[in-house]
């Protein structure tokens, strides 16, 4: 997956938006910023299987290292996570990662062993080998699990998050706590879900503005504040994001009447053995 774009505030906790034409970086309650570099925001994981290919590709581009953020995430630690850790650099060939993630809470057995994963996260960065440390997947009771004894409170969490699937008040949770939040699926409506409640509008908009479909869906995730992570193998595909996403801006209204339309569906493309039909969170 990439990142196509960061959340319009400066500070994930809250501040103003950006003026048309920009998508500043976001950041993190570290301190670190997801830099502005469109698919230079390169988001690997042990479970995808990509982390060694990932790790040519980078050598192979030239581009210094400094101007990619490369994430990764653990999805099981069956010795622990530090060995999880190495590993994943090993097969990316580096010597850092921007944003090291826990996949998803299922990884530990109990709250103690979530707590426990937690503390090797802080050690990892406390090593400088991650620079910022984050979850995926969690809920507001995994949150409040690893806050108990967390030194360090997680800088993001990467979820499922499009119109069909707003996740409550998960969200509210976020910005209380100033952590980030990362969209995966954000073009569900449209790759997966469609026909829908949002198509029509979604349409409508593009004319407006005169860009596709997706770049509506995405531009609805950004202009909230939040990360659009996403794939492509189609590079003109790629290229319009990367020149249509800056050059324009949703007005709250028109994020808000979304939002609305969304609430009239729920879909979730992912993880349906764990949540109930009718979870929204």
């Amino acid at each position: 997956m990439n990142s196509i774009g960061a959340a319009f505030q400066p500070h994930a906790s809250g501040g103003t938006g950006p003026k048309q034409g920009s998508i500043p970086s976001l950041k993190l309650n570290d301190g670190n910023e997801i830099p502005l570099s469109g698919f230079r925001h390169l988001d690997g994981a042990e479970s995808y299987g990509n982390e060694k290919e990932l790790g040519i590709a980078i050598k192979k581009s030239g581009v210094p290292r400094s101007e990619l953020f490369v994430t990764t995430k653990v999805w099981a630690a069956p010795k622990s996570v530090k060995a999880s850790f190495d590993a994943s650099l090993k097969r990316l060939g580096l010597d850092y990662v921007d944003l090291y993630l826990l996949h998803w809470p299922q990884i530990a057995r109990s709250p103690q062993q979530l707590q426990e994963f937690w503390a090797e996260m802080e050690a990892i960065k406390e090593s400088g080998r991650a620079k910022s440390i984050g979850v995926s997947n969690f809920l507001q009771e995994h949150f409040e699990t690893i806050l108990e004894t967390a030194k360090v409170t997680p800088a993001i969490n990467q979820i499922e998050f499009h119109p069909y699937l707003q996740r409550g008040t998960l969200l509210d949770f976020h910005r209380q706590h100033g952590i980030a939040t990362a969209a995966y699926g954000p073009l569900t409506p449209i790759t997966k879900a469609s026909p829908g409640p949002v198509d029509d509008i979604y349409v409508a908009l593009g004319r407006k503005y005169g860009v596709t479909d997706s770049d509506i869906g995405l531009r609805w995730i950004i202009d909230q504040g939040i990360v659009a992570v996403t794939t492509s193998s189609n590079e003109q595909r790629v290229q319009g994001f990367l020149k249509k996403i800056p050059g324009f801006k949703l007005t709250p209204s028109e994020v808000k009447e979304i939002s609305e339309l969304g609430k009239q569906k729920h879909f979730r493309a992912f993880f349906n053995d764990i949540y109930g039909a009718d979870d929204r969170r």
